[in-house]
């Protein structure tokens, strides 16, 4: 009979951190076991369950006996199973007496066996069917895997009361299995299994009977107070924090949801208030102490300035919910007066007089102190400027100081803040704006998707920023390898990239890493790496122009050159788009492909074409073909109109098809070869000035 099945583990808190993955992992344990042993139907469908008190699973149209199952079972070699004699042998013998135990019955003859082809020799093979197991074996079974591979963060050992030694993620109470309304009889972790749970450890009238695994989720709810799904609780958060928020935005990031979600098995939400003069403290110190420290949702205005008013989630749900609000609004307190406290206590510093302490912080044994490492950012950083056109003081100002907030109490309690209070107390210094804002920009950008620097002196000293850490750090011999990257290189690899790419600046990748590879001269530790490095920003280059919605082909059509600068790299994608269009593009590409083999097989150095040693009415029309295009497409390709550059290129399709069909390139004259090689690199460069369109061809 197929009936849904539910498993449940009823257990202390579990650590929030860790609920979705185990509540996961319980389930795929569970399912993946019953699967493997045949019990689940091919439109069985598994619901996963986890609160801070419970894993639970429920699983449709699950058989209570898995199906028979024909056997075909090798017994052993003929060589083996008979003797010289041809009578059965004495391992034969005890093979078949160990099958007959398995199988089941008194005895198995050599009669009953069949003698067939196994490979170059032959076997004897034993067909039988095997009846199905009854669902409490195999889930027994698959309980045990299933809780044997859990993700468990740290194991804790526990007693139950009988004295038995247990070892699980948090101490385990009782067990529900569940097929139908049949309790199914397992045991482990020192538990039989049941129907009894209980629901919300204070909402709940206490043990909650489950009749049936298909009412579990309804039932938990409506009578133990308890939202057993994870999804179904973050969304009622969710959709609490928008109601209470009004017409103010909440700040609710997903990882806060998801921890608050693991927090909680009936959530409520009530507002709270802390005193208007916190807000006189940079507002990110005030949202990040709450959200870290006390899990909080702080509340915006539509301006982005952050209100008195706050968010929290609590377990509890009440019609005086006072004292619940009292106690929150008492416990953020003390942290908002530490915020307020060590901003006050760093402004009494200004960063400037902070840089002497910078000798003092090490940034890496081989490389030196966060001083030596900033007089070579600003170095970096005021090149750049100066290549791009910002203003050199201010990018050697804002590099100078960037990292000074390091030092501050506010970034010593928050790293995560780091940047953002440099900002906030250059101001206060009275720095120059644009230093004020390089020295959050340099971080910039943080991640995947996150904006670019805003100013030119940002541009400037993030740039110089990433370049420092990825070749520093590459010559000392810490390049990431497989999924090791404890430095961040491929991160600080895609933010060059990015501003290179978006902002098309003029800047060219070897001089940049040249540049930064100088500031290590004399350090005997270091070694020099641009060729390594440039392979890794091209691969890197390669993802991201990918993620941009270019074919692979494409995208190597363009990268394959190793352009030196990206300014244009976007508008040469786009002409070698257009030109894929085309009907002429397969076969010009095929033809370029044809004709990189052929000069790479050849040592003759290319020179100029004779037209007096063109002899085939086909090489003469190319070649003139070629003489009347040249012009125009150099013409495209100064204005930067690659599209025209390529499309251009379409013309010569019929001619250098007649080329490859009635010339012999290696002809046995050694004069008409070479010159008939350098008609063939004057095309190939002519058709691989924009991108290698050889990387078209299929």
């Amino acid at each position: 009979m197929n009936q849904t099945l539910l498993v449940e583990l009823l257990t202390e808190e579990l650590p929030p951190k860790a609920l979705a993955k185990l509540g996961e992992a319980f389930a795929a344990g569970i399912v993946n076991g019953l699967k493997s042993r045949d019990f689940l139907e091919a439109d069985a469908v598994a619901t996963t369950y986890a609160t801070p008190r419970r894993l639970a699973v429920t699983v449709t149209r699950v058989r209570a006996t898995s199906p028979d199952k024909a056997i075909r079972e090798k017994v052993l070699p003929v060589t083996v199973a008979l003797d010289a004699a041809g009578k059965p042998s004495a391992p034969l013998a005890k093979k078949l007496a160990a099958l007959a135990a398995v199988v089941k019955v008194d005895a198995i003859t050599l009669e009953q066996l069949e003698r067939a082809q196994d490979g170059k020799a032959e076997s004897f093979f034993y067909s039988y069917t095997a009846a199905g197991a009854p669902l409490h074996l195999g889930l027994q079974a698959a309980l045990e895997e299933s809780i044997a591979k859990l993700p468990i963060p740290k194991v804790m050992n526990y007693q139950h009361p009988d004295g038995a030694d247990v070892q699980f993620v948090r101490p385990v109470h009782k067990l529900i299995a569940l097929h139908g309304a049949e309790v199914v009889p397992l045991a482990i972790l020192g538990l039989a299994a049941g129907r009894i749970t209980l629901g919300h450890r204070f909402l709940s009238q206490g043990e909650v009977a489950v009749p049936n695994a298909e009412s579990y989720a309804a039932l938990l709810e409506a009578q133990g107070k308890v939202v057993p799904g994870v999804v179904d609780r973050k969304e009622k958060i969710r959709a609490a924090l928008l109601d209470r928020a009004g017409q103010d935005k909440v700040l609710m990031p997903e990882a806060l949801l998801d921890e608050v979600s693991a927090l909680v098995e009936w959530p409520v939400v009530y507002e709270c208030h802390f005193e208007e003069e916190f807000l006189a403290v940079p507002q990110e110190c005030l949202i990040l102490t709450m959200q870290t420290n006390q899990k909080y949702f702080a509340l915006t205005d539509h301006g982005g300035r952050l209100r008195s008013r706050f968010l929290i989630v609590s377990n509890i749900e009440t019609a005086d919910p006072q004292h619940i609000i009292g106690g929150n609004e008492r416990v953020v307190r003390p942290r908002l007066s530490d915020a307020k406290f060590f901003f006050e206590q760093d402004k009494k510093k200004k960063l400037a007089d902070r840089l002497a302490g910078l000798a003092n912080v090490v940034y890496h044994n081989k490389l030196g102190t966060q001083a030596q490492r900033t007089e070579r950012v600003k170095s970096l950083a005021g090149g750049i400027a100066r290549a791009i056109g910002a203003d050199v003081a201010l990018a050697e100002r804002g590099a100078l100081l960037a990292k000074t907030d390091l030092l501050t109490d506010m970034v010593g309690e928050f790293p995560e803040l780091q940047g953002i209070m440099g900002t906030y107390y250059a101001r206060h210094d009275g720095e120059a704006e644009e230093v004020a804002q390089a020295i959050s920009e340099h971080y910039q950008p943080r991640f995947a998707g996150d904006a670019l620097p805003a100013t030119a002196t940002g541009t400037a000293v993030a740039l110089a920023d990433k370049l420092e850490t990825l070749v520093g750090i590459w010559g000392i011999g810490l390049a990431p390898t497989g999924d090791k990257d404890p430095f961040a290189l491929r991160r600080h690899a895609l933010g060059i990239l990015r501003m290179l790419l978006e902002k098309r600046l003029p800047l060219s990748i070897a001089d940049l890493l040249a540049q930064a590879a100088q500031l290590f001269a004399g350090n005997p530790q270091f070694k020099q790496a641009d060729a390594d490095i440039r392979a890794f920003l091209y691969d890197r280059l390669r993802g991201l122009l990918r993620e941009r919605g270019f074919t692979q082909n494409e995208v190597e059509a363009v990268v394959a050159q190793e352009p030196d600068t990206l300014a244009n790299i976007v508008e040469r994608l786009e002409a070698v788009q257009a030109f894929a269009a085309l009907p002429q593009a397969e076969a010009l590409a095929a033809a370029n492909k044809r004709i990189t083999n052929i000069l790479k097989k050849t040592e003759v150095a290319a020179g100029a074409v004779q037209a007096g040693l063109l002899q085939e009415a086909a090489e003469q029309g190319l070649h003139a073909a070629m003489t009347a295009l040249a012009p125009k497409i150099d013409a495209a390709f100064v204005k930067g109109d690659f599209a025209g550059t390529l499309k251009a290129l379409a013309q010569l399709r019929d001619n250098v098809d007649a080329f490859f069909n009635d010339v012999m390139v290696m002809a046995d004259d050694l004069a008409l070869r070479n010159n008939r090689l350098a008609l063939l690199s004057q095309l190939h460069g002519m058709m691989n000035r924009v991108a290698d369109i050889s990387k078209l061809a299929a």
